[in-house]
């Protein structure tokens, strides 16, 4: 069987921007034209993506944003080279309520109930903010604002205030020492941290590993997957690369969240290559305007996810020119102080009939702003 993708070998280059948007634009740009172009790009960070939104249509090279960026970059009639795949943080959001309300015995509960979001103010933070603040008025809770500054460390003010108003629920919204000084700090002023609920990237184990018995109890959003290290591509790493000595990175983080995500996101990037092989030419190397039509045409069902090794690490993905994010099931850990653990085996499942409105607004409202036509059905079939 030959290697790459159906024969065509993987050249990927990797920046440390050290999240700030300038060095993630500045490494797009000294990226984007090496090796005769690039196929595809992932940001990993929201305040890039936002940077980008607008190159990437002139560069033609689709952007892989799964779990962060744009939210309404889910409306691929507007943002076509955009590709939030999995889940946005507008579903983190809704999901996020749709889990307090179980746990209080019903969205009827929800009413007189204050909840907070501390987050980290940036673009990444405040993508939540529309979503709760509409769900608040539609349920009757209360949403308070608590905006951190980059990096995080320094959090005295907000946990003095979250103890003076004392919310019924804390939403947290960080990246990195961010997560751990939140924790920290709701342990040495009291709050439980069984009403503490973490996004995706505030529920991994660096953010919890160094705070160990203070976090427990602390449950996150899994953008569908958790730490998998029993997952037989996990297993399949260990064997075909790990044992060969060709592993990156320490090989006990292997099967931890945020590796699991990373992993994903590859195989994402790669399965929109050969699904854009599939129509355009097996063994050629595709375009950035070619992956775009494999991306908007991903149709991984179970059976192509047990058989690439995912069985129970996520579910299918189906993406469509009007629909890039293809997928939004999500699903709850609890850290137990020394290890995440699913805290039901039930998946929830993001409200498209609240969301789908709030996307068609914000994208139109992007698309008038920006003098740009969607697109309609019919030239998504070209």
């Amino acid at each position: 069987m030959p290697g790459g993708i159906n024969g065509v070998k993987i050249i990927f280059e990797e920046c440390e921007t050290a999240y700030a948007t300038d060095r993630g634009v500045e490494c797009y740009e000294r990226l984007k034209g090496k090796n005769g172009g690039a196929t595809l790009f992932q940001t990993l960070s929201t305040g890039a993506t936002f940077a980008l939104t607008e190159k990437a249509p002139v560069d033609k090279i689709p952007l892989i944003t799964a779990g962060y960026g744009r939210s309404e970059s889910q409306n691929g009639a507007v943002f076509t080279w955009n590709f939030p795949l999995l889940g946005t943080y507008w579903v983190g959001a809704e999901v996020a309520i749709q889990h307090i309300a179980k746990k209080l015995g019903g969205v009827a509960n929800l009413k007189g109930k204050k909840i907070a979001l501390v987050y980290h103010d940036s673009p990444y933070g405040k993508e939540p903010i529309p979503v709760l603040q509409e769900l608040g008025k539609m349920h009757g809770f209360e949403v308070q604002l608590l905006p951190v500054a980059h990096p995080g460390v320094e959090q005295k003010a907000t946990w003095l205030q979250i103890r003076q108003q004392k919310p019924d629920f804390v939403l947290l919204w960080g990246w990195g020492v961010m997560n751990s000084t939140a924790l920290r700090e709701a342990q040495s002023t009291g709050y439980p941290r069984e009403k503490m609920m973490g996004i995706w990237w505030a529920g991994a184990e660096p953010d919890v590993k160094d705070v160990a018995e203070g976090a427990k109890g602390y449950s996150a959003m899994t953008l569908q997957h958790g730490a998998e290290p029993n997952s037989r591509v996990v297993k399949d790493v260990l064997d075909l690369v790990y044992a060969k000595g060709q592993g990156t990175g320490p090989k006990d983080e292997v099967g931890q969240v945020l590796y699991m995500r990373g992993l994903i996101s590859a195989m994402l990037g790669v399965e929109g290559v050969r699904k854009a092989q599939e129509r355009f030419g097996k063994g050629k190397v595709m375009t950035g305007e070619q992956v775009r039509w494999g991306l908007e045409n991903l149709n991984l069902d179970q059976k192509t996810l047990d058989n690439m090794g995912f069985a129970s690490v996520m579910r299918p993905v189906q993406t469509s020119c009007l629909d890039h994010m293809g997928s939004s099931w999500v699903r709850v850990h609890t850290w137990n102080g020394s290890k995440w653990e699913f805290t039901t085996p039930d998946w929830y499942q993001a409200d498209e009939k609240l969301l789908r409105p709030t996307v068609m607004l914000a994208s139109g409202k992007y698309a008038e702003e920006k003098k740009l036509k969607p697109r309609t059905p019919e030239e998504c079939k070209l």
